[in-house]
Order: structure tokens, then sequence, then C-alpha cells
């Protein structure tokens, strides 16, 4: 991949570490966070509520922080983790417990669930030591500053990422957070927010990400292209080379963010993905949207967006601009409501509400700044009729359905450009083994719950799926949600495997996402019908 030639530092950027002292304090469940209330992808899925309804912990070390995943009764048990200080080398060693999977050099969120790591007091520093979040679900990470993270030189942590997220990690809201480096790749540093390796349902709002040659992406390489379902709003990214976000295969959802100083290249989506980008405002930056350093074309939606002396390099094998006559190429459809700030006021209202320690602010749709409710499990404001907006599909639960044993009509998980993917799989199982026509073959997650998806080069519709079990394994399947793979959107939840009904949707992709099992679930068919 191309590297960026120059990097800009601005002189005013030098601080200081503070250490502070090991403690942790436990506290009533009712101390919560405060919040504008989880917004975007993160709201699917079942939604992102972090350690709500759990207790209250304060930290003001990294092994604090360790110490209080490690001492919860199980790996999810909710916690909310109030920091304060500067986290760095020095205070952070490994803890070991049950409930947890911790790391020296990094905050490591490891196969875990259902965690609010939040800044309090005067502030929260995690100085040279990113936050990496692997295997796990339903995190939320708000109000703090994450800085200097390096993948070379010395100290090193998180393989240079501010934040990164890799290997099954759904459902994640950071929100109200300055991601800083000082330089680019040849000073050692990384990527201020990357994901990688099957990552869905995240939201980044109301951050600043500054001063680093990369900002983040979404897939590690072109064969990465499993990660989706990413929502980008009200932040500021300021003095970045690239990657705002470089997204690979997937969707993104990209609105009312604020682009200043974008050196090379700014949001790059390549290798089929698919970007919606809403009224953000460009200023003072190049090669702000488009395919970037690669051959593989990936694709956007735009409109309502402010290009503000913005320039643009002509277009060539390895580089395909959106500008300067930026026209949309391809339509996504987004599951969530939500309402957007007019571009023209993007700048004002982002640098009052975005980043650590600006009282958790939030945009009232209007272009201002308004105080929060409490409760990190706030629900999402509604969307102002008069603005932009998708609605939320409905996810109605069913009673269990009942199996079918000759359905009508073409299965079209047999049709000769159906194919198969899902989460990590069960050792001597195949994804492919959902759509063999073969109910002596099957797929089963790592664990008990996981999703397997039929998917399609062009689009079918399908408004009715059956599930058929495993023989010695019927009745394993506890709950499930039905999604439109190509959205994210929930067409139906309900318990039991069999035959499922919903409305007719159109789409490349359905995914059966098991939520809970008795036993190992044991997919023999994953059948697929028009209606």
């Amino acid at each position: 991949m191309k590297r960026p030639v120059g990097w800009r530092l601005p002189a005013a950027l030098a601080s200081t570490a503070v250490v502070a002292a090991v403690g942790v304090a436990l506290q009533a469940p009712q101390a919560s966070a405060a919040t504008g209330g989880v917004t975007g992808y993160a709201t699917q899925n079942g939604g992102t509520t972090g350690g709500a309804g759990g207790a209250t912990v304060q930290a003001s070390t990294g092994t604090a922080i360790h110490a209080a995943l490690c001492g919860r009764a199980s790996s999810s048990t909710p916690i909310i983790i109030q920091v304060s200080g500067t986290i760095n080398h020095g205070n952070t060693t490994k803890v070991s417990g049950d409930s947890c999977n911790t790391a020296a050099d990094k905050i490591e969120l490891k196969e875990i669930s259902n965690v609010t790591i939040i800044g309090v007091g005067g502030g929260a520093i995690f100085d040279q030591l990113g936050i990496h979040i692997r295997d796990s679900s339903n995190i939320i990470i708000q109000n703090v500053t994450v800085r200097n993270v390096k993948k070379s030189g010395s100290p090193l942590s998180n393989g240079g990422d501010a934040i990164g997220m890799e290997s099954t990690v759904r459902n994640v809201w950071v929100d109200h957070v300055n991601l800083e480096a000082s330089g680019g790749e040849a000073e050692g540093f990384d990527g201020l927010f990357d994901m990688k390796d099957d990552v869905e349902y995240v939201t980044l709002s109301y951050s600043t990400l500054r001063n680093s040659g990369r900002g983040g992406l979404i897939g590690s390489s072109e064969s990465d292209t499993g990660n989706s379902f990413i929502t980008f709003h009200h932040n500021l990214y300021e003095n970045i080379d690239s990657r705002t976000p470089l997204l690979r295969g997937g969707i993104a959802h990209i609105y009312n963010n604020s682009y200043v100083s974008l050196n090379e290249s700014g949001i790059n989506s390549r290798a089929g993905a698919r970007a919606k980008v809403d009224n953000n405002y460009f200023k003072n930056s190049k090669d702000v949207l488009g395919t970037f350093y690669t051959s593989e074309a990936g694709y956007w939606q735009v409109s309502g967006n402010i290009f503000d002396n913005v320039t643009w390099s002509s277009p060539g094998t390895d580089t395909n601009p959106a500008g300067p006559n930026v026209q949309s190429n391809t339509t996504v459809s987004i599951p969530y409501s939500y309402t957007l700030d007019a571009a023209s006021c993007v700048p004002s209202v982002v640098a009052a509400t975005a980043g650590a320690n600006k009282g958790l602010q939030v945009s009232n749709g209007s272009c201002t700044p308004v105080s929060p409710s409490a409760g990190p499990s706030s629900p999402a404001p509604s969307a102002s009729p008069s603005r932009s907006t998708a609605p939320s599909p409905s996810a109605s639960s069913v009673p269990s359905p009942q199996p079918s044993s000759s359905p009508s009509g073409t299965n079209l998980s047999l049709a000769s450009d159906a194919g198969a993917d899902g989460s990590s799989k069960a050792s001597g199982t195949s994804y492919g083994n959902v759509k063999d026509g073969n109910l002596s073959t099957f797929w089963s997650p790592s664990g008990a719950t996981g999703d397997i998806s039929v998917k399609w080069s062009s689009a079918k519709s399908v408004s009715r799926i059956v599930i058929r079990e495993a023989s010695g394994s019927t009745g394993a399947i506890g709950s499930w949600q039905v999604l439109n793979g190509a959205t994210g959107a929930v067409l139906k939840s309900g318990s039991g495997a069999g035959t499922i009904t919903f409305t007719a949707t159109s789409t490349t992709k359905v995914t059966f996402r098991i939520t809970s099992s008795s036993a190992a679930p044991k997919v023999a068919e994953f059948e697929t019908y028009a209606s």
C-alpha cells in the first residue's frame, strides 16, 4: 500500500503524563454514566448497553481496570468502570481470573461482554497504552483520551492502534473520546481506530482523531471483507494523512463529520465496500473520497456534503477519486433512525461537542449542543420528520416456528451463485454444509452462539427460510434472529429451528443468528425461499 510521503505535527501537541496511584473502589449500581443515547449501527443486533445495570467500579490504574474485569462473577457480568488519572505501562499489569484474559502491555477486553469504560473526574488518559477489544461484545468506551500508542520504538502497545477491534467483535459504542498520535508509520504509530477479522455493529460518535498518519481501517487486507455495519458521526478528523476510514468490503454510514487537513486521502472505499456519506464538511484537504492505492473498486452514496478547498488527483490505475464532480455510484439502505445536522454547521457543532471532557454534549439535530440524558442504555432520539431519516424495521418476536418437512418452491440456497459464510465454526464443520442438500453434514459455531449466512452474487427476494438441525441435535437451537445480511436489519426474531417467514426482502445475503442454545447447535441445512 502507498504510504503518505509527509506528515505534519503541530508544535503545540507535546504534553506530560501524570502517573496515578493504583486504586479501585466498588460503588452502588445506580452510579451509571450519563449519555446522549446509543446511535447508529450499535443500536442494531439487539443494541449496545455496555455495563448498564451492573456494579460501578472506580479505577485509576490499568491494573485496577483489569482487576475489575477479573473480579466479576463471570465474563458477562455487567460492570461500569469509571476511570480517572493517567493509565500507562508503569501502572498496567496482567491480572488473571476466570472472567478475564488480560495482558500487561494494553488494556485488554478479550473474550468478555457487557462492559462500560468511562472517564470521570478530571479526565482519563491512556498514555502510550492502547485499548484492545477481541472476541467480545456489548462494549461502551466513553470520555477518555488515548494517545501516542506505538507499534515500533518504545514502549509498544496494541500493535500501534489507539483502539483496535478484531476477531468476532459485536456491538461496540465508542463515544466522546480523543484519539491522538504524534506522527505516522515512520514515527512508530499505526491506526487510531482499527477493525478487522469479523467486526460488526460499531458506532464511533462525537470523537476527535488527530495528528496521525492513519485514521483507521475496516478490514486488514483486500480479502478481509467480513467487517461491516459501522457508523461514524459527529467526529473531527484533523491532520490525518489517510484512512478516515479505509473501508474494505462491508457497509459504513458516515455523516455529520468535520474533516480538516486530510493530507493524502480521506474516506477510502475499496474491495466492494459501500459507504453512505451524508452532510459532512471537508476543508483544506485532498482526495477526501474515492478508491485509492488499489484497483479493487469500492462504492459510495453521497448527499449534502460540503467540499471547502478540496483538491482532487487525476484518475489512474490505482486512483479513482470521487471528485471533483462528486456523484453517487451505489445505494445504501440504513436500518435505523437518525437526524442530520446541516453540513454548513457541522464544523461548529462538532467543535462544541466532540471529544473527551466536553460534558458528553450532543447535537439536537438543529446544530445546537445539548446536555445528555442519564443512563448508558438511554434510547437514541427519534429522527425529526423534517430531516433525512431511515425508519427502523420492526423485529417481532414469534413463537417457535413449526418445521416444514417438504417446503414448496425453489430452495435458493442451492442456486449456482449461492455461497455461505458465518462466524467462527467448530472443528470439523463447514459453512458450505448448510447448503449442500445433505442432512448428514452440518455447520456448528465454535461456541453456544454464532452466525450462519447464505449469500448470492445478485439480489434475491426472500420471505421464508427453513433451518434444519442435524440428527441428534434437534431442539438445541434456542433464541435467534434473522438478519438482512446486506444491511444488518433484523427481519424476524424467535426461538427454535424450523420454518421462519417474514416480509419479502430483496437482498444478497440472509443471516441466521443463534443467540442462545441448550446444547451445541448444529445446522444441517439453511434453506431459503422466495415465498
